[in-house]
This record gives structure tokens, C-alpha cells and sequence, in this order.
């Protein structure tokens, strides 16, 4: 067996050994003791946290080792940067086998868990037919399924990961598959289960950046070789985000999941404490490390440096096992007796908000745990990178900022103010949202420029590795960005998928399930700045028509999108009518008034984005022109009126031309002439 994998099996002996440790302290192991009630077995008791341990640990270490080789490894020496090859190919062949083992562990964990749920043992006669029931019908089964496709996709892009391109696509599916791990975490099932399954999103996506990551280089050591200190440097960076996400993210969670101060002296909020002095040892840790990395010039060969690196790869391991047994502890329960929850609160994850009068439109804010910090880190980096422009001596128009300003503040508003809020409970406030993140936000973040600006200000690598610079430049010149951003895909794209979003039961899927909604939401906010980029937008990678055809598509597109308002105006059948009634709303109009009114809105919500479009194309046009006429007179000035001259002597040829010809030749020729003249 080679070292990395002695290693390997070392760390998941340690993660499980500390699963079953803290779950036995806890009494998460054993039997429930109650007459009357099922009892799955000693079997799925011990076997269920084991294997989730098991597949917590390959799905972190798949996403550290595919983020660490897709951002801080080099290629071999005298290969191409976009090769696979050398450590990068030991790191993508690695996580093909964690991927796979990844795979299995969703594959038994839906046997278990419903083993569990259900009490029945895993040789009771039908339980395996069952358990596939449970995998399709039910949410929690299906998860689990969800799961299982993501990380079977992961592992089959890492087979094919001939190319660094594939890498990236193997990153980011591996963080995508933390998704349904969110969903069955212990952050899930609380009123506010959307915002802990958020936090406990950027929880995972954090520990699988930073502790996947340093797993990943402790098992990559012998094959890093003399590119070992660029690597850690280029991952401390990756660290520090990801203990800032873990951090940040845990306090929040905990404070959801703890009713009141003193429920930190319970077993819940005891294993909390040894999860936060965990990240506080490593926090010291990585600090003086850092030190190591700015005072030292080679880290590759270091033994005591790699020893300290061990301890934390340790300490973070054990973090997560206890992690894994607090998902089998039960939180301590709020004082006085459980109020059951109203159908409003079961569908919506909250309490139905108050009647939606003018003093609402100020005041009906709620905070948005996944996109208010999408919308506030986009603010603050541009602002950061238009301030490091000045340090330089490079100006930046001070328009642009104040539109990618306007776009971020716009979608902030949308996703956390009144049609956040209101968005699920009436048409009419879920078409206010959809709209200004389909067709207002994008328009004003494309004409801040973004790609032009990040290209400008975020540094260069030069040792084969990619940091943000580099992926930004291949995400935009991608077969996938030039196909999605010609001009009649996108603008098909843009029309075509709101009609079948709305008629279709995608509609409903977005109002029913947090992961419909948010995915519903990246996807207009996509298309739409795909739409805007390739009409008003001046960043690099994409291929721009001329503008009478941009002119024509603007025409087009909003007169279908005109179509389709009226079309909804005209119709009697409800949009998603059984989820609107089941909410119990006895304030406001009725549902087919406000489908009308949401109708109406949607169409005139398309306007004032059109007037900003027509306004940046006819800005753009002229400068167009403008730029087009001093690039001639430049031309002409260099080669002393060339053009001209040659034009003139055209002129002379015709002249004489015409004086040797019949009258009715000479007309026929000057009118050429003439024609040549006007073109």
C-alpha cells in the first residue's frame, strides 16, 4: 500500500474511532428503551453513524482534493498548464475513488436511515423494496438519492479529466454535492430549517475547502516534490476563507439550534464547545504556520512543518467526527410545551408575514441567509478592486461603479426585502422578485463591467497553477460560455425558459422546495446577464453582433416577453393554486386578482430595464462610431490621406471617362459614380 493510502485509511480510522466515542458518551448508541415503539437493531444503531463518518470523510476529502488541484497545483514540468498530469493526476485519481466511495456510502445510508425512521431491521422481510420506496417518494430518501447522482457524476468527471477544464467541472459538481448533505444535516427540520440548511451549506462547503484541503496536501506530500511550498501558500489563502466560513457560519448555525443561553451546558451545546475550541487550536495553528510560510522560502523538505500540518489534518478529523455524532444528539428543547406548527409554517419555514400595506414595502424585510451575503461580498469586492485601480494611478468611471452598485442593491432588495419576503405567499410579489432579478439586475451588474475589472486587479500566477484570474479567463472563453452567450441561444434562453417555468410545474417546485427556489433564482439572474452581455456589455469572451441586430433582438425579446404578460392577463386558470390556498391567507385579493395584478406587473417591470438597454446600445453605438472614425482619420494622418487620393483619382478616371462617352453612357456612368459617393 503506498504512503497515501496508509494515510488515508489512519484518518478514517480516527474519524470513525471519534464518531463512536463521542456518540457512546452521548448515548446516541444506545437502544431506545421504550415499550411499544420498533427497534432497529444494534446494527443500524452502530452502522449509521460509522458509514456517514465514512462518507462524510470521502465527500470533504473529494472536494479538497479536486479544489486543491484545480487552484494550487502545477502542472508537471515541461507538460502544458492545461494538462493532468503528475500530482495533479494523483490528486484527480484519489478523488475518483472517493467520489466512488462517496457514492456507496449515500447508496447504505439510505437503507440505514430509513431502518432508523422506521424501526425495522435490515433483514426483515421487504425492507429492501421499502427502502427504495423511501428513496423515491420521500424528501429525506431522496436526498439521499440526490446525493448518491451527484457524487456518481463526480467520479465519472473525474475519469475524463484529461484536461484541467474538466477539473474545474469535477470542483465545483464536488461542491454541489454538499447541497443534499445540507438538506438531511442536523441543521434541517427547525422552523427556520431554510436558514440552517444555508448556514450549514457554507459550513460544509468551508470544512471541505479547508479540512478537505489539508487532508488532501498531507496525502499529496511525497508526489509534491519541490512544488510543495507554492502549493501551501496558494492553499493558505483557501484556509483563511474557509476557517472564516466554518466560523462564521457554526456560531449562526448553533445559535438557531440553541433556544436560550443556558442550553450551552447541555450535551448538544457541550459538543458545540469542543467543536469551537477545535477550530480556535487550529485558528493558532494555522497563524503560526502562516508566519512559516512568509519567513521560509522552502517548506517542501521541512519534516517539522509537515508535522504541525499532521496535527491539524488530526485535530480537524476529530472536529468532524464530532460533528457527525452531534447529527445523532438531540438539541435541547425550548421551555414550555411545543406549539404545533400551522400549515403556513410547516410549507413556508416561517410564520406567514402580515397583511402587505404601505408601511410593508418598508418594513416586510427578512434576511436571506444564502444570497445576503452573495449581494454584500459582490458590493464589497468591486469597491476593493475599483480602490486598488487607484493605487495605481488607474482611473475607473465612476458610472460604472454606481450601476453595479445599483444591480447588487437591487438584488439584495429582491431576495431580503418585501418581495423576498412576500414572494412565496402572492403572485404578485413572486413576479416583482423574478422580474427585477431577470431583467433589472443583470442589465445594471453587466455595464459595471465586472470580468474587465477583475481581469484588471487580480494578480497574475506564473507558476503553472490558476488562482481566479486564470479560471475567470477560461470560464469566458469556454466552448459552454460562447455557446450559452451567442446572441439568438441567450435570447432564446431568456424567453423560452420563462414560459416554460411558469407552465410547467417547475413553477410550483420553486414555491415547494428551498432548492427549487434557489435554483429558480440563479438561473433567471444567469440567463438575463447572459441576455444583457451580449446587447450592452463590454467584457471579453463573448461575440457581439452588430447593433442594428442587437437592435432587432431587443425588439424581439421584450415583445415576446410583452406576449407572454398578456397571455397570463388572459388567462382563468390559477397559477399553483392548491400551494397559494393551502397557505391559509384571509388578507388581500384573491388569487386570480393577483395572478392578474402579477401579470400586469410583469409586463410593466419589463420597461425600464428595455429603457436602460435601449440607452446603453444608442451610448455604446455612437461611441462605437466615434472610436471607428478616429481609428480612420489616425489610419489616413499615418499614411498621408491615402485613401483619399486613391478616391479622388477614382473620381479623376471617371471624369475622363465620360468626356470620350455618348451622353446617355455618361449618365449612366456618373450615376454610378454618384451611388459609390452615398456608400
Amino acid at each position: 500500500m503506498t504512503r497515501a493510502g496508509t494515510r488515508l485509511l489512519a484518518f478514517a480510522g480516527w474519524w470513525v474511532a471519534v464518531t463512536l466515542l463521542v456518540a457512546w458518551a452521548t448515548g446516541a448508541l444506545a437502544p431506545l428503551g421504550i415499550a411499544g415503539l420498533p427497534e432497529p437493531g444494534p446494527v443500524t444503531r452502530i452502522g449509521l453513524p460509522v458509514v456517514q463518518a465514512l462518507r462524510d470523510m470521502a465527500a470533504l476529502l473529494t472536494v479538497g482534493l479536486l479544489v486543491v488541484a484545480a487552484t494550487c497545483l502545477a502542472p508537471e514540468p515541461g507538460s502544458s498548464e492545461r494538462s493532468v498530469t503528475g500530482v495533479r493526476r494523483r490528486a484527480v485519481q484519489l478523488a475518483q475513488g472517493l467520489a466512488a466511495a462517496w457514492l456507496s456510502g449515500n447508496l447504505v445510508l439510505i437503507g440505514l436511515v430509513y431502518s432508523d425512521a422506521s424501526g425495522s431491521r435490515l433483514d426483515a422481510p421487504g425492507f429492501w423494496e421499502q427502502a427504495a420506496f423511501f428513496a423515491t417518494s420521500y424528501e429525506l430518501g431522496q436526498y439521499l438519492l440526490w446525493g448518491a447522482v451527484l457524487a456518481a457524476a463526480v467520479a465519472a468527471t473525474c475519469a475524463l479529466a484529461s484536461s484541467v477544464a474538466f477539473l474545474g467541472v469535477a470542483a465545483l459538481l464536488s461542491l454541489a454535492g454538499l447541497w443534499p448533505m445540507a438538506l438531511t444535516g442536523h441543521a434541517a427540520g427547525t422552523l427556520q430549517h431554510i436558514d440552517a440548511v444555508n448556514l450549514q451549506m457554507f459550513h460544509l462547503v468551508g470544512i471541505g475547502v479547508w479540512a478537505g484541503g489539508l487532508l488532501a496536501l498531507v496525502l499529496l506530500r511525497p508526489y509534491l516534490g519541490t512544488g510543495a511550498g507554492a502549493a501551501i501558500r496558494h492553499f493558505s489563502t483557501l484556509a483563511t476563507w474557509g476557517l472564516l466560513l466554518v466560523t462564521v457560519s457554526g456560531v449562526l448555525g448553533a445559535a438557531l439550534r440553541l433556544p436560550s443561553p443556558g442550553a450551552i451546558v447541555s450535551t448538544y451545546g457541550a459538543l458545540l464547545g469542543l467543536k469551537l475550541a477545535a477550530v480556535v487550536v487550529l485558528a493558532g495553528l494555522g497563524h503560526r504556520q502562516r508566519h512559516r510560510l512568509a519567513s521560509e522560502a522552502d517548506l517542501g523538505g521541512r519534516t517539522r512543518f509537515w508535522r504541525v500540518l499532521a496535527l491539524e489534518a488530526a485535530i480537524l478529523v476529530g472536529a468532524a467526527g464530532t460533528g457527525v455524532a452531534l447529527t445523532r444528539t438531540a438539541p435541547p428543547a425550548p421551555s414550555g410545551s411545543p406549539r404545533p406548527l400551522t400549515a403556513a409554517e410547516a410549507m413556508l419555514g416561517s410564520s406567514l408575514p402580515p397583511p402587505l400595506d404601505a408601511g410593508a414595502w418598508w418594513s416586510g424585510w427578512s434576511i436571506d441567509s444564502l444570497f445576503l451575503p452573495f449581494g454584500l461580498a459582490a458590493a464589497v469586492w468591486y469597491v476593493l478592486a475599483v480602490r486598488r485601480l487607484a493605487t495605481r494611478g488607474v482611473r475607473w468611471p465612476w458610472w460604472r461603479t454606481a450601476l453595479w452598485l445599483t444591480g447588487c442593491v437591487l438584488f439584495l432588495w429582491a431576495t431580503n426585502g418585501p418581495p423576498g419576503t412576500y414572494g412565496r405567499v402572492l403572485f404578485s410579489m413572486h413576479m416583482i422578485q423574478h422580474m427585477t432579478i431577470a431583467t433589472a439586475v443583470p442589465v445594471f451588474l453587466v455595464l459595471g463591467a465586472p470580468v474587465t475589472l477583475a481581469l484588471r486587479t487580480l494578480r497574475r500566477r506564473d507558476d503553472g497553477s490558476r488562482g481566479l484570474r486564470e479560471w475567470l479567463l477560461q470560464t469566458v472563453h469556454s466552448l459552454p460560455a460562447q455557446l450559452l452567450g451567442h446572441p439568438i441561444v441567450a435570447s432564446a434562453l431568456f424567453v423560452v425558459s420563462m414560459v416554460a417555468f411558469y407552465y410547467s410545474s417547475l413553477f410550483e417546485l420553486s414555491l415547494e422546495t428551498h432548492t427549487g427556489h434557489v435554483l429558480m433564482t440563479l438561473h433567471f439572474l444567469l440567463s438575463g446577464y447572459l441576455f444583457a452581455e451580449c446587447l450592452v456589455g463590454i467584457d471579453p469572451g463573448l461575440r457581439r453582433p452588430t447593433y442594428p441586430i442587437r437592435t432587432l433582438l431587443v425588439m424581439v425579446t421584450f415583445g415576446f416577453h410583452a406576449l407572454f404578460s398578456v397571455s397570463l392577463m388572459a388567462s382563468t386558470r390559477v397559477l399553483a393554486e392548491e400551494w397559494y390556498a393551502a397557505l391559509g391567507r384571509t388578507w388581500g385579493d384573491s388569487l386570480a386578482d393577483d395572478q392578474y395584478l402579477g401579470a400586469s406587473l410583469g409586463w410593466l417591470l419589463g420597461e425600464y430595464p428595455l429603457a436602460v438597454i435601449a440607452v446603453a446600445l444608442l451610448v455604446s453605438w455612437v461611441s462605437a462610431d466615434r472610436r471607428e472614425r478616429r481609428r480612420f482619420d489616425r489610419s489616413e494622418a499615418r499614411e498621408g490621406d491615402r485613401q483619399l487620393h486613391a478616391y479622388n483619382a477614382y473620381l479623376a478616371g471617371l471624369s475622363a471617362r465620360t468626356d470620350t462617352m455618348q451622353p446617355s453612357q455618361s449618365t449612366a456612368v456618373l450615376g454610378t459614380a454618384e451611388e459609390a459617393d452615398r456608400s
